[in-house]
């Protein structure tokens, strides 16, 4: 039996489509709050799943950077009373980390064993998260991923990167992206299939596991305007300092599949593919409506 928390999220809406759903409890941020250890106990033992998978986060890059004690509440804390009930029940616990635990300054792409460096408040939140997890319970499967995209959107943005492009390009005359930042985008389709193959090994760990190859944001929004033809009226680079942001952003975040590859599942589809994948299956969501 498989516990989904967040189960009306982004990438956990894709997970729902790949596990089989007569062995799937999905729960939702009303069902279980995983900051209340009390209810995550009540909740886990009352159902004895064999395998949690947690997608529940807090996100919101910018606005962590004013609210960090938010962002360890949720990204750290909830992930701790998972990792302890877990450990209660002897169940694997799936978690999902980001590629903002890095510093971008490497140049290339960070393998499992890279050291963390994280340079804004959310990558902090997210790493001790991580450390928590890895040192209170063994049966686990981290799974680091980089901006995500899939159908669903995400709740906690109001929509996904792709969707904000295409909504720009209708509305704004000018369009600017920055050209400074790399990474590597990921098709919440293939991470959640990516995701059902992992659990069927009992291989736990660290994994990197994202779209394969990487761009800028502004390549990413080009390939985007490309595949679709809408374009805005003009479409301009900008660097990070130009963007304004408030918290700071790791220059090159791709992420190698090292432990992928050392089990031999390393066939992640590019992030190319992943786009082309995701307006297909947003043009079949689009025609049942």
């Amino acid at each position: 039996m498989y516990l989904l928390i967040g189960a009306n999220g982004q990438l956990a809406t894709d997970i729902r489509k790949v596990f089989p759903v007569e062995q799937l409890i999905p729960l939702t941020h009303q069902d279980l709050e995983i900051t209340n250890r009390e209810q995550v106990r009540k909740v886990l033992f009352q159902y004895e799943p064999k395998i949690v998978i947690n997608t529940a986060a807090y996100h919101r890059v910018d606005e962590m950077e004013d609210n960090p004690s938010k962002a360890l509440e949720v990204n750290a804390f909830g992930v701790l009373n998972l990792a302890q009930v877990c450990r209660e029940i002897d169940a694997v616990l799936v978690h999902f980390s980001t590629d903002y635990v890095f510093d971008g300054e490497k140049g290339s792409p960070y393998f499992e064993e890279d050291s963390p460096k994280p340079i804004n408040v959310y990558g902090f939140s997210k790493l001790a998260g991580e450390i928590l997890l890895q040192r209170v319970w063994k049966k686990h499967f981290l799974i680091r991923v980089a901006c995500l995209f899939g159908v669903a959107g995400s709740s906690g943005k109001g929509g996904n990167f792709v969707e904000t492009m295409l909504r720009l390009a209708r509305e704004k005359p000018v369009v600017k992206v920055v050209n400074d930042q790399t990474l590597s985008p990921t098709y919440t389709g293939h991470l959640a299939r990516k995701v059902w193959e992992l659990v069927q090994t009992d291989r736990y760990g660290l994994y990197h596991v994202t779209g394969s190859g990487w761009c800028s944001w502004y390549e990413f929004a080009r390939t985007i305007f490309e595949i679709t033809g809408i374009w805005p009226k003009e479409f301009l680079p900008q660097s990070t300092v130009e963007a304004g942001n408030r918290a700071q952003r790791p220059k090159f975040s791709a992420l190698a599949h090292g432990h992928l590859q050392a089990l031999g599942i390393d066939d992640m589809p590019t992030w190319r593919q992943g786009l082309l994948n995701y307006f297909a299956e947003r043009e079949m969501v689009k025609g049942k409506l």
